[in-house]
């Protein structure tokens, strides 16, 4: 009888344990990918009021028969000529980072993913505090194209998963290694559309912020995405 109990156990925790994603176990569909350029633009909420903050510009691009580019370039509208570009190369049919590069008037960083680590820098303008990475990593995706890879998993109701990824912020309690988690997937409608309503969160913010994403089914473009950190609240909407 106790033999049998601990095997009910060891069962029931595999039944509703959620899948871990990574490069090599993510179900994605690299059909699903094709070159874009989308536009959206980014709101934030005040007293029930939205306020246009910026114009986000996103890119996804085949540079080869096995290589993608995500390039994102972010428009401040109090600071239009500056620019916020956040580059990813990642394998095409799995989403494996290879580079990741991001540059704004507050920091720049690089950092090259290896098989066993990640290695780059980080450097604050603001103080001129530069740290250099050298960091063990395995199984893991960019924190940046997690985004790009909900998008062309196996979505449907009630789908839930855990992503492997890598994120590194100075500031943050926790560096290196991490995940993200896919905590629902429902139908819903978006200005007439049908679409997938998936929402996330992420040890980046330790699961302090949610993202709720508008995915169409079809082409699987994202038109909007809803964030929500304690009381304070932001949108970006696709226009193109």
């Amino acid at each position: 009888m106790k033999t049998f109990l601990i095997l009910l156990l060891i069962s029931s925790t595999h039944l509703f344990s959620q899948k871990l994603l990574t490069p090599s176990n993510s179900g994605i569909d690299p059909q699903l990918i094709q070159d874009e350029t989308s536009e959206a633009v980014w709101y934030t909420e005040n007293a029930g009021q939205k306020i246009e903050i910026g114009n986000i510009t996103t890119q996804i691009k085949k540079l080869n028969a096995t290589d993608l580019l995500i390039m994102t370039t972010v428009k401040m509208k109090q600071t239009p000529n500056t620019h916020w570009v956040d580059s990813t190369l990642v394998k095409t049919a799995s989403l494996q980072p290879i580079h990741h590069s991001s540059f704004n008037m507050a920091r720049d960083m690089a950092f090259t993913y290896h098989k066993n680590k990640v290695t780059g820098y980080y450097l604050d303008k603001k103080t001129q505090k530069k740290d250099d990475i050298d960091m063990p990593a395995t199984h893991y995706f960019d924190s940046s194209s997690y985004p790009t890879l909900i998008r062309f998993l196996p979505l449907k109701e009630h789908y839930t998963a855990e992503i492997s990824i890598f994120d590194y912020n100075p500031s943050a309690v926790k560096k290196g290694m991490m995940k993200a988690y896919i905590q629902s997937v429902e139908k819903g409608d978006y200005q007439s559309k049908k679409v997938w309503i998936v929402k996330t969160a992420d040890d980046i913010t330790e699961k302090s912020t949610t993202v709720t994403y508008y995915i169409d089914p079809e082409t699987r473009k994202i038109l909007k995405q809803d964030i929500e950190s304690g009381t304070r609240k932001m949108s970006m909407e696709t226009i193109k």
